[in-house]
């Protein structure tokens, strides 16, 4: 038995087509190629679970929708996950034919595909389909700083001269242009701060990360006590959740620092140690002594077992928002 299935959409609307090919040829087998890197990976799931999900965003624009497909095992973790659209009725001959269930999950809720997309198992992998973008010309990063040391310059002359108004009109007409031309590179040119502004909220943040008032790089999810008392998780500015210290039901009492193979994460737990948030990936051990003994948290930092691993990714299914 050989059968064949492409996406037939891009993960959104806007996205170009993956190139990504499924075949079987034994039942319960599936065999997933990427042709643009000549990648592929066989296994056997248990079902394949047909998803779309809407991301939350900070912005006041429609979120967008994210679609594609996803290998579980026989413990619910995700094998595989292939983004973008795919047939419904080939998708269901496809799976017949291969004798693995299909699950079609298009009408749950964002909630519920988000903490099932989260639970990953060891080795988990996503495949594209797509080309590696290209990377910018070497050209681009010089010619952004000439023209933001140039634009200072020119501000810094036309403020001095109190020439408010041609001031005024440079940063509308920087502003046209970039509406038209899309060009967001050129961002730099008539706003010249944030040649300053971003490195120095970096390197302010990992002030904060040495002296424990923070945990996490400042490009991706990190820890802070906010207002009010509250342990926020945050990527850049945006709040992705909060919760109160303390020691009463869901409030965040300790942190778990785990590894499991190649896998590592970090768990924020309460007192009875029921997981509130997940966040998977490479934390500092050192850096989470420091945050921990800062804020009055309780802090393990655990090596775990598969089993282990499998009951963890369960409990937390849950927490992660």
């Amino acid at each position: 038995m050989t059968d064949k299935l492409l996406p037939s959409a891009g993960a959104t609307e806007d996205a170009p087509c993956p190139q990504t090919i499924l075949t079987s040829n034994h039942p319960h087998t599936l065999t997933a190629t990427d042709p643009t890197t000549g990648d592929s990976t066989t296994l056997t799931p248990a079902r394949l679970y047909l998803y779309r999900h809407t991301r939350q965003t900070t912005s006041d624009e429609e979120p967008p929708s994210f679609a594609g497909l996803a290998a579980l095992d026989a413990d619910d973790l995700i094998l595989l996950d292939l983004p973008g659209e795919w047939h419904i009725e080939q998708l269901k001959e496809f799976a017949r034919r291969a004798e693995i269930p299909l699950q079609d999950a298009r009408n749950h809720t964002s909630r519920e595909t988000r903490i099932a997309l989260a639970a990953r198992a060891p080795g988990w992998r996503r495949m594209h389909g797509l080309p590696s973008p290209a990377p910018p010309p070497r050209w681009r990063k010089p010619v952004a700083i000439c023209a933001g040391i140039a634009g200072a310059a020119l501000m810094i002359y036309l403020a001095m001269s109190g020439l408010w108004l041609a001031w005024r009109g440079l940063s509308t007409f920087g502003r046209i242009i970039l509406d038209l031309v899309e060009g967001k590179w050129l961002l730099v040119a008539f706003s010249p701060v944030l040649l300053l502004l971003r490195p120095l909220r970096a390197k302010f943040h990992r002030y904060r990360v040495k002296r424990g008032l923070a945990l996490g790089p400042y490009t991706g999810l990190h820890l802070i006590l906010g207002a009010a008392n509250k342990l926020q998780v945050r990527t850049g500015n945006a709040v992705i959740a909060e919760f109160r210290l303390g020691e009463l039901h869901g409030q965040a009492f300790s942190l778990l620092l785990y590894r499991h193979e190649n896998l590592t994460g970090l768990l924020i737990r309460d007192r009875y140690d029921r997981p509130l948030h997940h966040l998977p990936g490479p934390w500092s051990p050192h850096h989470a002594e420091h945050f921990a003994r800062r804020h009055d948290l309780a802090l393990a930092i655990h090596q775990i077992d598969r089993d282990e691993y499998t009951t963890l990714t369960k409990r937390t299914r849950e927490a992660t928002p």
